[in-house]
């Protein structure tokens, strides 16, 4: 009998929650089952879940497939409904020790085949926590699940429920022990970071969180934020970013889109200026601070004139890493009921997109030769800079150490240090 085998999609949050179920799984003695953890953030997504589904059955004749994650939990027919597919559980019950041991113990007999409650009811987060998820060196805290927003292009709310946070107590602990194992960066993620807090006791910030744990946990030495949205940053924040240099200068910003009719009907909380106004503050109190963004090509009803708004974005953000999703319709959101662009215009804008970013990308690089850094090794020969920028030795350093170094160049998207 042969371990599991898990195939990951999508987001930090997946992959953390895929550590989540290893442990669950091993614990019930769940053997010759492959998992595979979807995403539903577009269409595409769930296209390359099936697609995975398939490669890993031809490869796994013998094998219990189970198919668990975001799409399993907003289309589970989609899945119950191909033959490659044992089981399909939702995203709570993948979290819950007790599902594990109904399927190790009697996989379709007593266990249903289908496991996928209504998401909306959960009002608690996991209690599964993982201590050491990442690489050696970085370990990623999940503090918070679900979203109580409804973007218009957004399916995830749908897979993921309303918002629920981590009481601030135990991400302290789980941190310490973080600490005490060695690891030296902590990164704190979540589906809609910002609004952590809000369902506990006070109703506490994320600055507050983030004050708290740089107060409590003095021998971690960095600290880092996952994507957050600027409209909901609070003042502590702000202060956090201000005043303490633990807390890593690199903010992923969920922008979307440039342009204020177009940011209205994606239903988002901020206009176009609030974005500049929340760029340009944070970089005066930290002026080495970077900025990452997650901007859709081609919404409905994007025309030209929209486009260079967002197009200009990059440059008046001054963003440097892009992550740009041309868009994809999601079926029960309503921007798929809205006019759609011309497909080949949505690439293009895409391209146009990307190569901006890259344009920033080597704008940065550039502007680091000669500079020290702080940098986090991932590997023997590659670590990170505070504003998580890949940078490159010709010798070997120790992993998971933090090294003082010396930018002397850079290659292929990378920094070049000693």
């Amino acid at each position: 009998m042969s371990a599991p085998i898990f195939s990951n999609h999508g987001c930090r949050l997946n992959a953390y929650e895929t550590e989540a179920m290893k442990e669950l799984a091993e614990q019930a003695g769940l053997k010759d089952a492959v998992i595979v953890n979807t995403c539903a953030v577009t269409a595409e997504a769930v296209r390359k879940a099936r697609q995975d589904i398939r490669k890993l059955r031809k490869a796994n004749p013998d094998a219990r497939l189970i198919v668990t994650g975001c799409a399993a939990q907003t289309e589970p027919e989609t899945f119950t409904k191909m033959a490659e597919v044992d089981a399909v559980i939702g995203n709570t019950e993948k979290m819950v020790g007790a599902t594990w041991q109904g399927l190790a113990a009697d996989f379709i007999g007593e266990t249903e085949a289908l496991q996928v409650d209504d998401i909306m009811s959960v009002t608690e987060t996991a209690g599964h926590l993982i201590d050491g998820f990442g690489t050696r060196s970085r370990a990623y805290v999940q503090v918070q699940n679900g979203c109580d927003h409804r973007c218009t292009f957004c399916i995830i709310p749908y897979g993921r429920g309303n918002s629920r946070s981590v009481p601030a107590g135990v991400v302290v602990d789980q941190i310490k022990r973080l600490v005490d194992k060695g690891f030296n960066e902590v990164v704190l993620t979540g589906v809609d970071l910002t609004s952590w807090g809000a369902d506990l006791p006070a109703t506490p910030k994320l600055g507050d969180l983030v004050m708290r744990i740089l107060r409590l946990v003095p021998d971690l030495p960095r600290l880092r934020i996952s994507s957050i949205d600027s409209i909901e940053v609070d003042e502590n924040l702000m202060q956090a970013i201000a005043t303490e240099p633990r807390l890593m200068p690199h903010l992923h910003l969920s922008l979307q889109h440039g342009d204020d009719m177009i940011l209205k009907r994606m239903k988002r909380r901020h206009l176009r200026d609030d974005a500049i106004r929340f760029a340009q503050e944070a970089r005066k109190l930290r002026p080495d601070m970077t900025f990452g963004a997650d901007i859709i090509a081609g919404f409905p009803t994007e025309t030209d004139a929209m486009f260079e708004n967002s197009l200009k974005l990059v440059t008046d953000c001054d963003l440097t890493w892009l992550h740009v999703f041309p868009y994809s319709a999601r079926e029960g959101t309503p921007a798929a009921r809205m006019p759609a662009v011309n497909g080949t215009l949505i690439k293009e804008r895409a391209a146009q997109l990307r190569a901006a970013g890259d344009a920033q990308v080597a704008r940065h690089l550039a502007a680091q030769q000669g500079r020290a850094h702080q940098v986090l090794m991932e590997s023997p020969t590659m670590g990170r800079t505070e504003q998580f920028t890949e940078t490159h030795f010709a010798t070997p350093q120790t992993e998971g150490a933090i090294i003082s170094a010396t930018i002397t160049g850079q290659n292929a998207g990378h920094l070049l240090a000693v």
